[in-house]
C-alpha cells in the first residue's frame, strides 16, 4: 500500500486541500471549504486523517470546522468557547493542535487556551493559563492578543508550550494546571535597553519541537531567531548567517533534530516581505550554527509577499517535503528538502496556514 500526502491550507476565504502521491510531483487542489470563512489555522489529525480548521472574526465569531472525509463534508462548533458575561468576547480561533492522547486544543483571541475531548464538538477552557499572575499585563501584538502556537510533547502529553503575542512562551508540565514563562535569552528590542530580556512580554512569532526531542525547540521571533536545548528554559540566538532578525514560521525536519527551515522577512518596519524581493527558504543542517539559502525554482524578482507564522510545514516522508504559502496566495512545494521548488497553486486567497499529513493510500 502506498502513501498519499495532504497539504491543508487555511486562507482568508476558507480551506483548500492539495493531494499527491508519494512522489509529490503532481498535485490536485480542492476547495474552498468552510463556507469561505476566514480560517487562521487548518490541521490534519495524524491518527485518523480528520481535518480541523479554526477561524472566525468579529462578524462570524469563533468556530472549529471538522471534516472526516478529506474535505467532502464539514461541520463546525464553538460550543463552550466563550468568556464569561462582561468579559471581552472571543473573536476567533488562531491555532489548533491534536494531541496524541485524543485531546484537541485551540488557541483563541483574546489569548486563551481551550480543549475538546469529543473531536471538537464541545470546548472547555484550560483555566490555569488565564490564572497566571502575569495575565492582567499581557499586551497585544500587531494582530491582537492571540494564542497562536501550541506544541505538545508526544512523549508526555502533559508537557505543553504555548506562544502568545505579545506575552511570550509559556510551559506546563501538568496538563495545563500550572504554567511558567520560558523566555530567558529572548530579546524584546522594543523595550528600554535595560529591560530587553524580560521574564515575559516577548513577541514570539512561532516555534516548533525538533524531531524526536522533548527538549529542543526552534523559534522565530519579532526580535531574532532562537534555539532551546532545555525545553525553553533558556534560548540562544541562531540568527547569524540569516538576512534579518525578523520572520514568522519555523518548520523542523520530521526525522533529523539538527535540520530546521526558517523563512526570514526583510524586517518589521521595511514591508515584511522577502529580503531584496527574492524568495528563499533558509535551511540549517547543524541546529542553526550555519545556514544555506534555498532558492532554486522560487521567484528571484518582485517577491513582495510575506509568509505568516503557520504558513510553512514539512511532511513526514523519508526525503522530507517542505511547503509554504504566501500572502499573495501562492503555494510552493519542495519534495527534496528545499533543494528545488515548484508551485502547487497560485492566486488563492491570502494564506494563513499550511499543514501536512502522510496517509495510507
Amino acid at each position: 500500500m502506498g502513501e498519499n500526502v495532504l497539504v491543508v491550507v487555511g486562507t482568508k476565504k476558507g480551506v483548500f486541500v492539495a493531494s499527491s502521491d508519494a512522489a509529490r510531483k503532481d498535485w490536485k487542489l480542492a476547495g474552498p471549504y468552510c463556507e469561505h470563512w476566514p480560517i487562521n489555522h487548518a490541521i490534519v489529525d495524524p491518527s485518523d486523517g480528520t481535518i480541523y480548521a479554526g477561524g472566525g472574526s468579529e462578524w462570524f465569531g469563533p468556530a472549529v470546522w471538522k471534516s472526516t472525509d478529506k474535505g467532502k463534508t464539514w461541520s463546525h462548533s464553538s460550543a463552550g468557547m466563550a468568556n464569561a458575561a462582561g468579559e471581552e468576547p472571543i473573536k476567533a480561533v488562531w491555532s489548533l493542535t491534536a494531541s496524541p492522547d485524543g485531546t484537541l486544543y485551540a488557541g483563541v483571541q483574546p489569548a486563551a487556551l481551550f480543549k475538546s475531548t469529543d473531536g471538537g464538538v464541545n470546548w472547555t477552557e484550560v483555566k490555569g493559563l488565564q490564572q497566571h499572575p502575569t495575565r492582567k499585563d499581557w499586551m497585544p501584538g500587531g494582530a491582537g492578543l492571540i494564542l497562536h502556537t501550541i506544541v505538545i510533547d508526544p512523549k508526555d502529553t502533559k508537557r505543553m508550550w504555548v506562544g502568545i503575542s505579545s506575552a511570550g512562551v509559556f510551559f506546563t508540565a501538568d496538563g495545563g494546571k500550572t504554567w511558567e514563562p520560558r523566555n530567558k535569552g529572548v530579546r524584546a528590542d522594543y523595550m528600554p535597553k535595560d529591560q530587553r530580556y524580560p521574564e515575559w512580554g516577548q513577541c514570539v512569532h512561532n516555534f516548533a519541537l525538533a524531531a524526536g526531542s522533548s527538549d529542543r525547540l526552534y523559534q522565530q521571533n519579532h526580535c531574532g531567531m532562537y534555539r532551546s536545548d532545555d525545553a525553553g528554559k533558556t534560548w540562544q540566538s541562531i540568527e547569524k548567517g540569516l538576512p534579518s532578525t525578523f520572520g514568522f514560521p519555523s518548520a523542523p525536519h520530521p526525522h533529523d533534530a539538527d535540520t530546521v527551515f526558517l523563512l526570514p522577512l526583510n524586517g518589521d518596519s521595511k514591508g515584511r516581505y522577502m529580503p531584496d524581493a527574492k524568495a528563499a527558504v533558509y535551511r540549517s543542517r547543524d541546529a542553526g550554527k550555519t545556514w544555506s539559502d534555498m532558492r532554486k525554482g522560487l521567484p528571484q524578482e518582485n517577491a513582495f509577499f510575506g509568509v505568516m507564522r503557520q504558513a510553512m510545514a514539512t511532511d513526514g516522508m523519508k526525503k522530507a517535503g517542505v511547503y509554504f504559502g504566501t500572502s499573495g496566495g501562492a503555494l510552493f512545494a519542495s519534495n527534496d528538502e528545499a533543494e528545488s521548488w515548484s508551485t502547487i497553486a497560485e492566486h488563492l486567497p491570502a494564506i494563513s496556514s499550511v499543514e501536512t499529513a502522510t496517509l495510507k493510500a
